[in-house]
Protein backbone atom coordinates (compact mmCIF):
# COMPACT_ATOMS: atom_id res chain seq x y z
CA UNK A 1 0.00 0.00 0.00
CA UNK A 2 1.01 3.44 -1.11
CA UNK A 3 1.08 6.69 1.05
CA UNK A 4 -2.40 7.57 3.25
CA UNK A 5 -3.70 10.75 2.61
CA UNK A 6 -6.91 11.93 5.26
CA UNK A 7 -8.85 14.91 3.60
CA UNK A 8 -12.27 16.03 4.42
CA UNK A 9 -15.43 13.62 3.38
CA UNK A 10 -16.63 14.25 -0.07
CA UNK A 11 -20.03 14.18 -1.68
CA UNK A 12 -18.27 11.84 -4.27
CA UNK A 13 -16.55 9.61 -1.69
CA UNK A 14 -20.09 7.95 -0.60
CA UNK A 15 -19.55 5.27 -3.37
CA UNK A 16 -15.94 4.55 -2.57
CA UNK A 17 -16.58 4.57 1.46
CA UNK A 18 -19.55 2.61 1.51
CA UNK A 19 -17.32 -0.19 -0.23
CA UNK A 20 -14.80 -0.16 1.69
CA UNK A 21 -17.50 -0.58 4.77
CA UNK A 22 -18.58 -3.06 3.13
CA UNK A 23 -15.53 -4.90 3.26
CA UNK A 24 -14.31 -3.99 6.99
CA UNK A 25 -18.19 -5.61 8.03
CA UNK A 26 -16.99 -8.84 6.07
CA UNK A 27 -13.75 -8.87 8.07
CA UNK A 28 -14.57 -6.98 11.47
CA UNK A 29 -18.33 -7.24 11.94
CA UNK A 30 -18.55 -3.31 12.16
CA UNK A 31 -21.00 -2.36 12.12
CA UNK A 32 -22.83 -4.63 14.03
CA UNK A 33 -26.28 -3.57 12.50
CA UNK A 34 -24.76 -4.93 9.12
CA UNK A 35 -24.83 -2.41 6.22
CA UNK A 36 -27.93 -2.95 4.07
CA UNK A 37 -27.43 0.56 2.73
CA UNK A 38 -23.87 1.43 3.47
CA UNK A 39 -24.63 4.65 1.61
CA UNK A 40 -27.25 5.87 3.69
CA UNK A 41 -25.68 4.79 6.71
CA UNK A 42 -22.43 6.83 6.19
CA UNK A 43 -24.92 9.45 4.43
CA UNK A 44 -26.92 10.44 7.22
CA UNK A 45 -28.18 14.25 7.60
CA UNK A 46 -26.96 14.15 11.29
CA UNK A 47 -23.35 14.25 9.85
CA UNK A 48 -21.67 17.14 11.18
CA UNK A 49 -18.31 16.78 9.59
CA UNK A 50 -16.60 14.00 8.08
CA UNK A 51 -12.72 12.89 6.60
CA UNK A 52 -11.84 9.60 4.32
CA UNK A 53 -8.23 8.24 4.24
CA UNK A 54 -7.49 7.57 0.76
CA UNK A 55 -4.76 5.17 -1.03
CA UNK A 56 -4.28 4.87 -4.90
CA UNK A 57 -7.18 6.23 -5.11
CA UNK A 58 -9.60 4.22 -3.42
CA UNK A 59 -10.79 4.96 0.08
CA UNK A 60 -9.50 3.04 2.46
CA UNK A 61 -11.25 4.52 5.84
CA UNK A 62 -13.30 7.24 7.67
CA UNK A 63 -14.73 8.87 10.68
CA UNK A 64 -17.04 11.34 10.99
CA UNK A 65 -18.39 13.45 13.63
CA UNK A 66 -22.68 13.29 14.27
CA UNK A 67 -24.82 15.40 16.30
CA UNK A 68 -26.34 12.90 19.93
CA UNK A 69 -28.87 10.78 18.79
CA UNK A 70 -29.90 9.71 22.32
CA UNK A 71 -26.82 7.87 23.00
CA UNK A 72 -25.70 6.32 26.52
CA UNK A 73 -22.28 8.06 26.36
CA UNK A 74 -23.76 11.23 25.77
CA UNK A 75 -25.79 10.95 28.81
CA UNK A 76 -23.57 9.36 30.74
CA UNK A 77 -20.97 12.49 30.46
CA UNK A 78 -23.73 15.02 30.18
CA UNK A 79 -24.62 13.73 33.71
CA UNK A 80 -20.97 13.59 34.45
CA UNK A 81 -19.99 16.37 33.55
CA UNK A 82 -22.56 19.09 33.94
CA UNK A 83 -22.13 20.12 30.06
CA UNK A 84 -25.33 20.37 27.58
CA UNK A 85 -26.00 18.46 24.87
CA UNK A 86 -25.18 21.40 22.13
CA UNK A 87 -21.44 21.04 23.61
CA UNK A 88 -21.22 17.70 22.72
CA UNK A 89 -20.92 15.81 19.59
CA UNK A 90 -20.43 12.04 18.66
CA UNK A 91 -17.24 10.29 16.82
CA UNK A 92 -18.33 7.47 14.78
CA UNK A 93 -18.32 5.62 11.86
CA UNK A 94 -14.54 4.84 12.44
CA UNK A 95 -13.45 2.62 9.85
CA UNK A 96 -10.51 1.40 7.89
CA UNK A 97 -9.77 -1.17 5.81
CA UNK A 98 -7.36 -4.48 6.99
CA UNK A 99 -4.93 -3.31 4.38
CA UNK A 100 -4.42 0.27 5.68
CA UNK A 101 -3.94 -1.22 8.87
CA UNK A 102 -0.74 -0.35 10.83
CA UNK A 103 -0.06 3.11 8.75
CA UNK A 104 -1.63 4.98 11.46
CA UNK A 105 -4.77 5.31 9.26
CA UNK A 106 -7.08 5.28 12.38
CA UNK A 107 -4.99 7.54 14.47
CA UNK A 108 -4.70 10.13 11.53
CA UNK A 109 -8.88 10.51 11.16
CA UNK A 110 -9.03 10.78 14.66
CA UNK A 111 -6.71 13.05 15.12
CA UNK A 112 -9.00 15.07 11.94
CA UNK A 113 -11.84 15.02 13.85
CA UNK A 114 -10.26 15.68 17.66
CA UNK A 115 -8.76 18.94 15.98
CA UNK A 116 -12.38 19.66 14.59
CA UNK A 117 -13.48 19.50 17.81
CA UNK A 118 -11.33 21.14 19.72
CA UNK A 119 -11.46 24.00 17.22
CA UNK A 120 -15.74 24.16 17.66
CA UNK A 121 -15.71 23.67 21.06
CA UNK A 122 -17.47 20.53 20.73
CA UNK A 123 -16.31 17.92 23.35
CA UNK A 124 -16.70 14.31 21.40
CA UNK A 125 -17.85 11.16 23.57
CA UNK A 126 -18.06 8.04 21.72
CA UNK A 127 -19.23 4.33 22.57
CA UNK A 128 -16.98 1.09 21.75
CA UNK A 129 -18.44 -2.18 21.63
CA UNK A 130 -16.22 -4.83 23.98
CA UNK A 131 -15.80 -7.05 20.73
CA UNK A 132 -13.35 -4.16 19.42
CA UNK A 133 -10.38 -4.15 21.56
CA UNK A 134 -8.27 -2.72 19.11
CA UNK A 135 -10.12 0.52 18.79
CA UNK A 136 -10.46 0.78 22.32
CA UNK A 137 -6.32 0.90 22.60
CA UNK A 138 -6.28 2.79 20.15
CA UNK A 139 -9.03 5.32 21.78
CA UNK A 140 -6.84 5.16 25.23
CA UNK A 141 -3.15 5.66 23.62
CA UNK A 142 -5.29 9.34 21.75
CA UNK A 143 -5.84 10.14 25.98
CA UNK A 144 -9.76 9.14 25.58
CA UNK A 145 -10.95 8.50 28.99
CA UNK A 146 -13.43 5.91 29.81
CA UNK A 147 -16.91 6.99 31.34
CA UNK A 148 -18.85 4.05 31.82
CA UNK A 149 -20.77 1.06 30.20
CA UNK A 150 -23.77 0.52 28.11
CA UNK A 151 -25.76 -1.56 26.49
CA UNK A 152 -26.21 -1.41 22.41
CA UNK A 153 -28.94 -2.74 20.72
CA UNK A 154 -29.55 -3.42 17.61
CA UNK A 155 -31.67 -5.76 15.08
CA UNK A 156 -34.36 -7.88 16.33
CA UNK A 157 -34.01 -7.44 20.20
CA UNK A 158 -30.16 -8.65 19.95
CA UNK A 159 -27.95 -6.27 22.54
CA UNK A 160 -24.03 -5.86 23.14
CA UNK A 161 -21.39 -4.74 25.66
CA UNK A 162 -19.71 -1.36 24.93
CA UNK A 163 -17.30 1.03 26.51
CA UNK A 164 -18.53 5.00 26.36
CA UNK A 165 -15.90 7.32 25.95
CA UNK A 166 -14.90 11.21 26.52
CA UNK A 167 -12.26 12.97 24.50
CA UNK A 168 -9.28 14.88 26.26
CA UNK A 169 -9.99 17.90 27.13
CA UNK A 170 -6.87 18.94 25.28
Amino acid sequence: MNSVIVRPFRTDDLTGAAEALVEVHETDGYPVEGVKDPQAWLGTENVLAAWVAESDGEIVGHVAIMRPQGEDAVSLWTEQSGAGEADVAVLARLFVVRAARKHSTGKRLMEEAMDYARENGIRLILDVMTKDAAAMRLYERLGWRRIGEATHHFGDGQSTRAVCYVAPAD
